[in-house]
């Protein structure tokens, strides 16, 4: 008798039947499945299920136990074929798979079957205020339903607003908190004593003067302090993102019709190659790559901006780019002891763990806004919920989700169609390959901005 069945062994809880299970990522023929118009479970059970259940689910496992207590939830019990949420539908609860085996379709003509006993099984079937997909019971199933307020309580605790950063702990994972490197690293974090990146001086004053409502003529000449800065802005202008008549060839004409705003956002984002950047031979080609998938996260960011509205581009852009800006003081303490670590695979490793204090810190120190500083906290916080909008979080976890898919670093990733940030998209921007239609059909775009910024 399995966990689900003794736990309820007193309620008769019908058995869970065992069968051929597919893999989690496996397409499914239509014909397969028939998804019936309408299904209600054939039982309900509202015990509570316990914390040690409840703490296997993501983000259920990182909310405290008083949270979770509160927290209405019951256990559902679906027949072969049931139709447990719709696609488009809204969503009142998050769906967990308990038992059992479940055909997600996004569309009509495409699947995926998840299991019990895979490893995105921990992650709900949805989590957004609409439903990316249908889900149907292959087999008997067992299906956790908890309080749609499980995304309110996330978002919370994924806001809380930190009065000083400095003093924000690094949680290495076991694997490496007994990694001398990384503790020394953890520690110098701790103590204010990394080596933090400075922007460059046309960067730094563009921004500093911009608080003060400057025009267009004080910013152009704050610009021309950095003649490859004015080039590039002249060919951002005239590029195929900007361009509506006759080609710009100076400055001026290039920050007016680009616009003052995202001209800041344009240097800020041009400017930030440089920080990425070491002198050691072991690592450097390491540093460059984190600047090329940086930059692709940013130019899918600027374009996604462009095609959901809502969100500036350019602010978009400039977000994409720093969300692993955590990685440098890393990569420069790497440089400082290159004796004390193993591989640059190992200094990988640690990114998830490191990637948003380390971020934060660094935005933090370099006077950007609280919301940019906030971006490489919630870059790769799959389940954050930033409200019924489409905000610069939502634009950022989309383009960062979508930069891993063909890069062999899919493992353990949600399905796009399952987060929050995919239910405020329109119906329909999905591919076959589970990737964003609307970045395939604009990649000559995400081509020119990734052109435009390298």
């Amino acid at each position: 008798m399995n966990w689900f069945a003794r736990l309820f062994s007193k309620k008769s809880a019908p058995p869970i039947t065992e069968q051929t299970k597919k893999p989690a990522n496996s397409q499914v023929h239509p014909t397969e499945v028939q998804v019936p118009k309408v299904a209600q479970p054939a039982k309900v059970l509202k015990q509570n299920l316990g914390i040690e259940l409840l703490k296997k689910f993501v983000p259920l496992r990182d909310l405290d136990e008083a949270s979770l207590f509160a927290l209405p939830h019951a256990s559902l019990f679906y027949k072969n074929g049931g139709l447990i949420f719709n696609l488009g539908q809204q969503c009142e609860c998050v769906f967990y798979l308990l038992e059992g085996r479940v055909l997600m379709r996004p569309d009509a003509d495409n699947g995926y079957e998840i299991a019990a006993d895979d490893a995105l099984a921990s992650l709900p079937l949805n989590s957004g205020a609409r439903c990316g997909a249908s889900a149907t019971a292959v087999g008997d199933v067992w299906i956790l339903q908890i309080s749609v307020e499980l995304n309110r309580l996330w978002s919370n605790k994924s806001r809380e607003s930190i009065s000083n950063i400095e003093l924000v702990d690094i949680q290495l994972p076991a694997e490496i908190s007994g990694n001398r490197f990384f503790h020394s690293f953890a520690q110098a974090y701790r103590e204010n004593k990394l080596v933090l990146p400075s922007l460059p001086d046309v960067a730094f004053k563009l921004k500093d003067a911009m608080r003060k409502d400057i025009g267009i003529d004080d910013a152009v000449k704050i610009i021309h302090i950095d003649p490859p800065i004015v080039t590039k802005l002249i060919q951002v202008a005239n590029s195929p993102l900007y361009a509506t008549g006759m080609p710009v060839s100076n400055c001026h004409d290039a920050v007016t019709r680009i616009g003052l705003d995202a001209t800041r956002n344009l240097v800020m984002s041009i400017s930030l190659k440089q920080l990425f950047n070491c002198h050691d031979r072991n690592l450097i080609k390491n540093m460059q790559a984190l600047w090329k998938s940086s930059l692709y996260v940013s130019s899918l960011s600027f374009v996604l901006a462009q095609e959901c509205g809502g969100v500036k581009p350019e602010d978009a852009m400039l977000a994409g780019l720093i969300t692993d800006i955590g990685a440098i003081p890393l990569m420069n303490f790497a440089e400082q002891f290159p004796d004390e670590y193993r591989s640059f695979e190992e200094l990988e490793s640690s990114l998830p763990f490191l990637r948003a204090p380390v971020g934060t810190l660094v935005l933090h120190t370099l006077g950007f806004s609280e919301q940019l500083s906030q971006i490489p906290r919630q870059a790769e916080n799959w389940l954050y919920d930033s409200g019924p909008k489409m905000t610069l979080e939502d634009i950022v976890i989309l383009a960062k989700l979508h930069s891993y898919f063909g890069s062999g670093k899919t493992l353990g990733l949600p399905y796009i169609n399952s987060i929050p940030a995919y239910g405020k998209l329109e119906q329909g921007k999905l591919n076959p390959d589970f990737s964003l239609k609307i970045l395939r059909q604009a990649q000559n775009r995400v081509n020119a901005a990734m052109y435009l910024l390298s």
